[in-house]
């Protein structure tokens, strides 16, 4: 991003970019103009959170130009991010593995940030995404969730003991297996809150059937994300992780991509260029 008279965006996601510059600018009362340059975005509407990510990153690099002060959160509310979830926030602003408190009724406010601990270094993850049709969004999304009845209250209660007895205390043990186990029975019973719209637990097809899968050639713990198509599965051990990536990778061929890795230690970062350039 530079300074420019007006707003330019040009790139991948360029229509997103630029309704989150001209949000940003606006919400900080800017009358002078950039020009951002996307060079690579996450697949849209695929479970990765990709408006957010966009949104946000476009938000920092102008908070730079402008000398604004934003921490992650300021710029959730500039962009009107973070309405529904946090986490991209959050996970925007820092590393490992979050949890956040939810907004609370009559708030609109960014959900909290209540814990943040860090992966253990030789967990591995592996991503799937099936060329599937899109996870909802939008309008689509607002009117699934105005649809859903509130999930049973002895789900939540089991949810939240996963959380706070389950994988909390097994990732800051470096437990892999209580941590997959917790890990997949909250995605199990949450997938179960959201089957009437998407038509089961996992989104059907390959989604579904890629998360029965991981399990089966040895990941720990396994779900989908968000609306999906995307899916997940953990692994201990670089081996392992590329083993299990590459036998993904098999089953989809050119129907999609997998990727693999550790999880990441820290947030978005910024880098300065010559302005000139």
């Amino acid at each position: 991003a530079s300074l420019a008279d007006v707003i330019e965006v040009e790139g991948e996601g360029a229509e997103r970019a630029g309704e989150a510059a001209r949000a940003f600018l606006d919400h900080h009362g800017v009358r002078e103009g950039a020009r951002v340059i996307v060079h690579r975005a996450l697949p849209s509407h695929a479970g990765l959170g990709s408006g957010t990510q966009l949104a946000l990153a476009v938000a920092r690099a102008l908070a730079e130009l402008c000398d604004i002060p934003a921490d992650a959160a300021a710029l959730s509310r500039a962009t009107r991010r973070a309405q529904r979830s946090a986490i991209g926030t959050w996970t925007f602003a820092g590393g490992g593995f979050v949890v956040e408190g939810g907004r609370r009724a009559g708030s609109d406010d960014v959900a909290p940030l209540l814990a943040r601990l860090p992966f253990p270094p030789s967990w591995r993850c592996i991503v799937a995404v099936p060329n599937a049709a899109r996870g909802i969004s939008g309008s689509a999304e607002a009117s699934a969730f105005s649809s859903l009845p509130p999930p049973p209250e002895r789900d939540v209660v089991r949810v939240a003991h996963l959380v706070l007895m389950g994988l909390l205390p097994a990732i800051a043990e470096g437990d892999l297996a209580t941590f997959g186990g917790a890990l997949t029975a909250v995605q199990e019973i949450t997938g179960r809150w959201f089957a009437q719209v998407q038509g089961g637990t996992f989104a059907p097809g390959p989604s579904e059937e890629l998360v029965r899968r991981l399990a089966e050639w040895g990941a720990l713990g396994v779900g989908q994300s968000s609306w999906g198509p995307a899916v997940y599965g953990i692994v201990d051990g670089e081996t392992a992780a590329l083993r299990l990536a590459a036998r993904v990778g098999a089953a989809l061929g050119a129907e999609g991509t997998v990727h693999e890795g550790p999880f990441r230690t820290e947030g978005a970062r910024v880098w300065r260029g010559d302005s000139s350039s």
